[in-house]
């Protein structure tokens, strides 16, 4: 969806429309963008970006804090209308879906139909615009979807003599995994375009990047080439999670960290939508050399609550990223991060040993859960959220 988080609050707040808008932390807050409208755009402000550099460059913006429990609630309606065309529908995060329509696109007569259908359905159900790639796989689908926003379609070649030629003109940074540092990385040998690094053999980007897997990837990507596919969820759920690619790599660990406690939150409001308890959390960093780190932990007891939740996380960052190590070089910058819990049981003591005698354990994980489930109804109800404030 298109600058989904403000699109959002322009439905609540029709009076703002025209306005630059920023949600996220407070102007004078510790804290960054989550996104911000296109009008906010104009003034150079941007995702992740910290809240008191946006304030700098737009001081007459609208600053608002994120209604997490608003912006699910249409993204609910929005998942339903992708579920109207197809049931492969991959949850990326709560504005972005990648959907397999190989199956469905004959009941729409084209590919294309079933995009315009699909996006005029949104913009009526939930009052939002998407903007959509019809492409061969994930990459180019989403490359596809950035090419003409907002609110456009963008239908990708499928043959590969013309994706690569497609491709040829755009910059390096239109690329899954091309941030900042890489772009550093690849300026000094004049690499700026798809093309540029088409052109360039894999040993020598090896050298550039410092990592074979990091170089045969970039230059596969340059061509559109991708074996990645669709993962959508069974009609029961073997697992939940939340991931944010960031615009630009993030060297700085407070900014990692706190994205990471974003997603455990949405992650949380997620899973307790159903009654059941999670015995594994797992953590997942993507740096700019492409490297993927996974730790994953077991729970003590299966749980549901943002307490555990967080607990576990944190301590699967503390690992991953020392807390020693406030910053990092741009090699090991982090262009991704995400969260999960899975191994789901449907009770807390599934696979507990009877015992005759009450455990006091029990007692505190149903304190966490209620507070956990109590917060969860505040935030469905508008309640729990910093009231909007204007930098003006």
């Amino acid at each position: 969806m298109d600058a989904f988080f403000a699109s959002v609050e322009l439905l609540a707040h029709p009076e703002w429309r025209g306005r630059p808008l920023v949600v996220g932390a407070g102007p004078h807050e510790r804290g960054v963008v989550s996104t911000c409208s296109y009008e906010a755009r104009k003034f150079g402000v941007r995702s992740a970006m910290p809240s008191r550099t946006a304030y700098q460059l737009c001081p007459q913006a609208v600053f608002v804090h994120p209604n997490m429990a608003l912006y699910e609630e249409v993204s609910e309606k929005a998942f339903k209308v992708f579920g109207h065309y197809t049931p492969y529908v991959e949850a990326v995060s709560v504005d972005e879906a990648f959907l397999d329509i190989t199956g469905s696109v004959h009941l729409h007569g084209s590919a294309k139909g079933l995009a315009e259908s699909l996006r005029a359905e949104v913009r009526r159900v939930c009052g939002v615009t998407c903007s959509v790639g019809v492409a061969p796989n994930r990459l180019l689908a989403k490359i596809g979807s950035e090419q003409n926003k907002p609110d456009g379609l963008t239908m990708m070649p499928f043959d590969p003599d013309e994706i690569a030629e497609f491709l040829a003109p755009l910059p390096a940074s239109t690329l899954w995994g091309v941030g900042k540092k890489t772009l550093e990385l690849l300026a000094p040998y004049g690499l700026k375009t798809c093309r540029d690094i088409q052109r360039t053999d894999v040993r020598q980007l090896e050298l550039i990047l410092g990592s074979a897997s990091g170089a045969e990837t970039l230059r596969n990507h340059a061509f559109g080439i991708s074996d990645d596919h669709v993962q959508w969820e069974q009609e029961e759920e073997k697992s939940v999670s939340r991931e944010h690619t960031f615009g630009e790599d993030e060297n700085t660990r407070a900014a990692v960290r706190a994205k990471l406690l974003e997603l455990v939150g949405e992650v949380g409001r997620r899973f307790r939508h159903e009654r059941r308890w999670a015995k594994t959390a797992r953590l997942k960093l993507r740096d700019a050399a492409f490297q993927t780190i996974t730790r994953q932990t077991s729970f003590d007891r299966p749980a549901r609550d943002d307490i555990a939740f967080r607990k576990k996380a944190l301590a699967l960052f503390d690992e991953a990223w020392p807390t020693d190590e406030p910053t990092r070089s741009r090699s090991k910058a982090v262009r991704l991060v995400g969260f999960g819990v899975s191994n789901i049981v449907h009770s807390p003591d599934e696979d507990a040993a009877p015992s005759l005698f009450a455990d006091p354990d029990d007692a505190a994980r149903e304190r966490r859960e209620r507070l956990s489930d109590a917060l969860d109804e505040l935030r469905d109800r508008g309640l729990l959220r910093p009231p909007p404030f204007s930098a003006q």
